[in-house]
């Protein structure tokens, strides 16, 4: 079996941003909705582990210069589109992965990334 990484875009063109605030049932609705697809996943022996992240304009980010590290505040990028969170999720094959991507983006309404872990057996 194969791990991959299921990664949850938010922002940017065809994110995770509804045209409109969803209302507190609605909210509640897809937390049900995401509660059940994990418990289907861990059912499955699919799921490892998920999380979400907060917004990116709380983030910091660390580079390394001369031998001294220093620390910004927040990304910046051009790009709208961010990483909201994640699965690591383990199947069978690449259509299986697939298929638990297009589950978890049909609930959330946003695009998911799907990223097959390097495989050091392989290097």
């Amino acid at each position: 079996m194969t791990q991959y990484l299921l990664s949850v875009h938010a922002g940017g063109d065809g994110g995770a941003q509804p045209a409109e605030p969803m209302t507190p049932e609605q909210m509640q609705t897809s937390y049900q909705q995401v509660l059940a697809l994990e418990e289907e996943m861990k059912a499955a022996g699919a799921w490892l582990f998920s999380g979400r992240l907060t917004e990116p304009d709380i983030a910091t980010v660390v580079r390394v210069s001369a031998g001294e590290a220093l620390t910004t505040d927040g990304p910046f990028v051009e790009s709208k589109e961010h990483l909201a969170g994640f699965y690591i999720v383990e199947a069978d094959d690449l259509d299986a992965a697939l298929g638990w991507a297009a589950r978890t983006s049909a609930i959330i309404g946003a695009p998911i990334e799907v990223r097959p872990f390097w495989d050091t057996k392989q290097a």
